[in-house]
């Protein structure tokens, strides 16, 4: 059969772009469908425009520092606007990024939004539902992404009920700010709004803030968010809300398991940042017989689905992570799947991502990274580990450049040294975890770590001094 395409991906976030660039690459007919911008949500209205206002808020924050020196700021005329200006020029800028990418790579860019007839043949609609063309592929790769979660009676207003899309766009600040929802979005946000002078209250359901990451991290980064006022309140659940005249915010809590004393917070705004909810609805899955999990795809080897030539990956994907470097992992390798079967490539070494070397990044001041196992699971699980942890106030630059604040944690197997997981707390964590995780992808030893020389004065050395500690032989501690 003659198909139009040798591969199509259906979303042009960091799945579908990247994807359908590595498609290109190995010689496959590629095409990309985007409904909306080009770079998805990570791109546009997540992980890059956040990383923006992070970067300011630590700026304005480090202005408290400067004072001990004698320096005084007037900051009457302080427009938080621009700084919202400058995170979509940052967007805007990498969408059009893509854009040439794309057309670098030879991947034809299709605008509408995409249903599917079968598993070989989508339909393209446009803003209105007029169907625009249709279209068939040897592989059709669902790439579709996710929106926030919308919680029954906590629903998005975008004025005084924010979503994390909506937030982004906000032009001025709340002088109080309520989140519901401690995991990563939840902090990164509580980080910049409380840098720039607004109150934060945090609720979690869970007992701990940051529940993915390993007890100790969370406990420590509580502690330093404490310190600056941010409050929290864990294990506690909302029970309702109230918008009360004037714009006052009323949020009841409770409990979230067992009985207890309900209390009541006040805010001016309330952000929702409680998890994200599939983009499958309008793909007519189910005629095609691929199986659905509230919503999200359940796929098999190669994250090809129920149906053979369709595929699925990124945050739509059932049981994984929703990170846009997973996503573009899983695109690329559907792309060399595909590649292999039309005789273009060799077959993927794996036919899924390992999920124990996934790195996971918040990206708050101080920052928190890791990956593999976390001690609680570990103990869990009753495995045999040994942990070893090293401070970052051991660190030379960083108690040079006033960020002391942190440590380096390593988990091992004490019989042959293995790295089964790593947290890092600390400023450029997102960033130091990468050594530790090439070293225990490639099997690497702790001890191997230990003994490459590293660079005099950098944070780095905290990798190799924590590498140290698990073998106890720690020079600076």
């Amino acid at each position: 059969m003659q198909f139009d395409y040798d591969i199509i991906y259906i979303g042009a976030g960091p799945a579908g772009y990247v994807g359908a660039i590595r498609a290109s690459q190995l010689g496959l007919k590629t095409a990309v469908i985007e409904r909306d911008k080009l770079g998805g949500v990570c791109l546009n209205i997540g992980c890059i425009p956040s990383k923006a206002l992070i970067e300011q808020a630590s700026r304005f924050s480090a202005m408290e520092d400067l004072k001990k020196f004698g320096v005084t700021f007037d900051v009457t005329a302080f427009d938080y606007s621009k700084v919202q200006g400058a995170s979509r020029t940052a967007a805007d800028k990498l969408s059009k990024g893509v854009e040439f990418l794309l057309k670098k790579n030879k991947v034809d860019v299709l605008a509408g939004t995409a249903s599917l007839i079968d598993k070989n043949t989508l339909a393209i609609t446009d803003d209105e539902g007029k169907e625009l063309k249709r279209l068939s592929s040897y592989a059709i790769v669902l790439a579709t992404g996710s929106r926030p979660r919308i919680i029954p009676g906590f629903e998005f207003d975008e004025h005084r009920l924010l979503s994390s899309t909506v937030i982004l766009m906000m032009k001025d600040l709340p002088k109080r700010l309520l989140i519901l929802g401690a995991g990563a979005i939840g902090m990164e946000f509580a980080y910049i709004m409380n840098s720039f002078g607004v109150q934060v209250e945090v609720v979690e359901m869970l007992d701990r803030i940051l529940p993915m990451e390993d007890e100790d991290v969370s406990s420590a980064i509580k502690a330093v968010f404490e310190k600056r006022g941010v409050r929290f309140y864990t294990g506690m659940k909302a029970k309702g809300l109230t918008k009360a005249e004037g714009g006052e915010i009323h949020l009841t809590i409770e409990p979230a398991q067992g009985e207890g004393t309900a209390t009541e917070l006040h805010g001016d705004r309330l952000l929702v940042s409680t998890g994200r909810s599939p983009n499958t609805e309008q793909l007519s899955l189910e005629k095609l017989g691929v199986t659905l999990e509230r919503g999200y795809v359940q796929v098999h080897d190669y994250y090809e689905t129920d149906a053979q030539g369709l595929y699925a990956v990124g945050d739509i994907v059932a049981g994984e992570a929703q990170l846009a470097h997973v996503a573009s992992a899983q695109a690329e390798l559907v792309a060399e799947r595909v590649a292999f079967l039309l005789g273009k490539g060799e077959n993927p070494r794996h036919s899924r991502i390992e999920k124990r070397l996934v790195p996971q990044a918040v990206y708050c001041e101080p920052q928190v990274a890791s990956f593999g196992y976390k001690e609680q699971d570990l103990k869990r699980e009753g495995l045999t580990y040994k942990s070893s942890t090293f401070p970052f106030r051991a660190i030379g630059k960083a108690v040079a450049t006033g960020h002391p604040e942190g440590f380096v944690k390593i988990l091992t197997d004490p019989g042959t040294g293995e790295i089964l997981g790593a947290s890092v707390l600390g400023s450029g964590a997102t960033d130091l975890i990468h050594e530790l995780l090439l070293a225990s992808q490639n099997e690497l030893t702790v001890e191997e770590v230990a003994a490459m020389i590293h660079a005099h004065p950098t944070l780095a050395e905290g990798i190799k001094e924590g590498a140290l500690s698990a073998l106890d032989r720690a020079i600076h501690l």
